[in-house]
């Protein structure tokens, strides 16, 4: 089966439903996760190998803000030293390999989750989670992660991921930090999800 295959289907079971008396496949287990953190292990050492950089998704979410923020006014990104250093070299501010580094993200998920049938669109919540609830947790989360970003210089792809690899003091502690923290406020949050 191509990988054509499954997207079609979920494509055409999105946009039009699927048709009457057609079974759903049944999900495939998902992929060890001791498999999984070696190959992204060799991914994070590859994307050093071929682009001298490691991985990180935050960078390519500010980029698109400050693209954004132009279209509204380019002075207001003029006014500011640090949106002004994303236009040196004459290139759109979204020819950067973090944006395409993001889309690959996006676009790998999705056929993965084409290929393993897990392909719909869902919320996932518990049992005494309202929809409305979920939502307010899930952009809250968001935006508090958005922030921390911020003010830690990079997402936990870039700082936990990328940092560590480079043995970081700063994104160890960061490292330890976020597990921590997430533990934590797990715990204080659970009941949304049993």
């Amino acid at each position: 089966m191509s990988v054509i295959t499954p997207i079609a289907l979920t494509l055409r079971g999105f946009l039009l439903g699927r048709p009457q008396g057609e079974a759903e496949a049944a999900p495939r287990p998902y992929a060890s996760p001791y498999v999984a953190g070696v190959v992204l292990g060799v991914t994070l050492f590859l994307a050093f190998f071929v682009m001298g950089r490691g991985l990180g998704a935050s960078g390519a979410m500010n980029r698109m803000m400050v693209y954004f923020y132009g279209l509204a006014s380019t002075d207001l990104v003029a006014s500011f030293s640090y949106y002004r250093s994303y236009f040196t070299g004459g290139r759109s501010v979204l020819y950067n390999y973090a944006l395409f580094q993001l889309l690959g993200v996006l676009v790998g998920g999705y056929i993965s989750a084409a290929l393993s049938h897990r392909s719909r669109l869902t919320v996932e919540r518990g049992p005494r989670s309202t929809l409305v609830w979920r939502f307010a947790l899930a952009f809250t989360g968001g935006a508090i992660m958005a922030i921390g970003a911020r003010i830690a210089r990079g997402c936990t792809s870039g700082q936990v991921l990328t940092g560590s690899a480079n043995l970081a003091i700063g994104s160890l502690v960061m490292f330890v930090c976020f597990f921590a923290g997430a533990y934590g406020l797990a715990y204080l949050v659970r009941k949304q999800w049993i």
